[in-house]
């Protein structure tokens, strides 16, 4: 594969979430090989930090706090954090999120609350945190991780399904909201992702060949895809894209 270089990433500050691992791993070094400032947060301490230093030694601005996002006060000071080392930034990536399986059965007030607060209420806030940064710069991309597994009518994470779904209003909103001030919101849409959490938990032979049968093409996702449409999307090429939905799936929905 040979991959497009923005030179409008070069030196761009960068916020992702849930930037330790999987996708949003991926996001980090896509968007260190762009030459971009990056600041990342992420609950695995150890994983965030190892990757952190890996990136430094090879020249690149970037920072890590750990944060536990569903504590939002710790978000914030995550951020501000962020800031301080980094300056404010024009990119925001909403990628932290977790699809525990669960049981519509089983779902309790409480874990409700807690799986809105892990896939969906910290993205609203971290977009109130840098929109600011953003207002006063002129610009800014925001993006938002939806899942199409409620586009599917998956079963089995109905709260995950429901969390997400939520992702797509606020992307929206938040679109008309910030669009005044050359603020572009817009959600990226993946479709089931070879990340080594769902290699280790659910990437059975038998769920992987009825996965290619949903896909029109045959390759399986890869978290590189994921990536290369964020950087599209945080670059001035997408200008003018906002408050859309942008499908990285293979063709199964």
């Amino acid at each position: 594969m040979s991959f497009a270089v923005y030179p409008s990433l070069n030196e761009t500050v960068v916020f992702i979430t849930g930037g330790a691992s999987g996708i949003g791993e991926e996001i980090v070094r896509a968007f260190a090989a762009q030459g971009s400032r990056i600041g990342f947060v992420d609950i695995d301490a150890e994983r965030g930090e190892a990757l952190a230093v890996e990136l430094k030694t090879q020249g690149t601005n970037i920072r890590f706090e750990p944060c536990d996002l569903r504590d939002i006060d710790a978000l914030k000071r995550a951020f501000t954090a962020l800031e301080t080392a980094l300056g404010p930034a024009t990119v925001l990536v909403n990628n932290a999120a977790r699809d525990d399986r669960h049981a519509w059965q089983d779902v309790t007030p409480d874990f409700y609350d807690e799986r809105i607060a892990t896939n969906l209420r910290h993205m609203f806030f971290a977009i109130q945190a840098v929109a600011p940064g953003m207002i006063a710069a002129g610009k800014g991309s925001i993006v938002n991780f939806g899942s199409n597994s409620w586009w599917e009518a998956s079963g089995g994470m109905p709260v995950y399904t429901t969390s997400k779904a939520g992702v797509h209003g606020m992307t929206r909103s938040f679109a008309r909201d910030l669009g005044m001030h050359r603020i572009r919101v817009n959600t990226v849409v993946p479709g089931w992702v070879m990340t080594e959490r769902q290699k280790e938990l659910w990437a059975t032979p038998e769920a992987l060949e009825r996965q290619r049968e949903s896909q029109c093409l045959p390759d399986l996702i890869e978290p590189v895809y994921l990536a290369r449409m964020v950087l599209f999307l945080a670059s001035d090429d997408a200008a003018m894209c906002t408050a859309n939905n942008y499908m990285v799936e293979a063709g199964s929905i």
